[in-house]
């Protein structure tokens, strides 16, 4: 197999076998297929799309071009991720909420794409902060607090790592099987349980329109059930920046002392809190005056299982 081939059959737009999407992985995993192939291929993909099926099977082996994270032992694993957008901060505000609330919540995060600033990022602008753990500083973690926020380190879905990097300088960032796959890799790989995805639509967003953020969100969804999570999707807008402050350091000021003062923000952390905790079948066991505030927000539209 050569993978001139497989880039010359995606461009002309047929369908990719299990055998040749798993070729290209572990190809460009290994070092085997250079940058400048797996490029060409990432275009292809732009052009031409995947199915169901083949984003399907990219997701899974690149979720296994690595380690993975057993989370069986903790009760009620939760994760969740945003596409991304101007201002958001909403992970800072739910991770800790929903592992207060008698959720496990291990994270794995990347950095910023595009324009958009990562969760990593946010959280290295603290002094001294750091997001680089083995898989067993990870689980430690996990079981001492109840939460992990960390970055892709080691062997922990290393095709992404790869490809997420190439992606951001050869404009290949806003693609559906692309984007589904790298999220999802990781996701599952961290191994959670349920899986709340906040996909972002509007001029601050790669999805312009609801539309476009419903086809990521039900690509996500169809994913992650066919590996046996709860998912659901949150469509969510991007049209103004969350909250007032946009930077890193700022935002993650912002998040720890003012969450409560900001309405978009904290409608859109609240609505993945409340989506977390009802996947797991605990919302109507948190006190009263909790759901109340969880409550007293609206949705947008929401794809999956809640």
């Amino acid at each position: 197999m050569r993978m001139y081939d497989v880039i010359l059959k995606k461009r002309h737009g047929e369908i990719l076998s299990d055998e040749e999407i798993k070729f290209f992985i572990e190809g460009y995993t290994k070092g085997e297929i250079p940058d400048y192939q797996a490029s060409a291929f990432c275009m292809a993909v732009c052009f031409s799309g995947m199915n169901d099926e083949e984003c399907a099977s990219l997701t899974y082996h690149m979720m296994n071009s690595g380690d993975t994270v057993d989370l069986s032992a903790f009760p009620r694993t939760a994760d969740k991720h945003s596409t991304g957008g101007v201002g958001d901060k909403t992970s800072l505000i739910v991770a800790p909420t929903v592992a207060s609330l008698g959720c496990t919540v291990a994270k794995m995060s990347g950095r910023g794409l595009g324009h958009t600033g990562g969760t990593i990022d946010k959280l290295e602008s603290i002094p001294g902060y750091r997001t680089g753990f083995t898989p067993e500083e990870f689980m430690a973690q996990v079981e001492k607090i109840g939460v992990a926020v960390v970055g892709q380190t080691g062997n922990l879905v290393p095709a992404d790592k790869k490809l997420y990097a190439l992606r951001d300088v050869t404009a290949t960032v806003d693609s559906v099987p692309l984007i589904a796959s790298s999220i999802m890799s990781k996701k599952l790989a961290s191994g959670a349980e349920s899986i709340v995805l906040d996909v972002k639509y509007g001029s601050g967003a790669f999805m312009k329109t609801t539309e476009e953020a419903e086809v990521l969100a039900e690509k996500m969804v169809m994913i992650g059930k066919i590996q046996g999570r709860k998912m659901c999707a949150l469509i969510t807008d991007m049209d103004k920046p969350l909250g007032k402050n946009i930077g890193n350091s700022l935002e993650v000021i912002e998040a720890v002392e003012g969450p409560y003062m900001i309405s978009r923000c904290q409608g859109d952390a609240y609505s993945c809190t409340r989506t977390d905790c009802r996947l797991h079948g605990i919302y109507g066991k948190i006190s009263a005056m909790v759901r109340k505030e969880l409550d007293a927000i609206s949705f947008d539209t929401i794809c999956g299982d809640e």
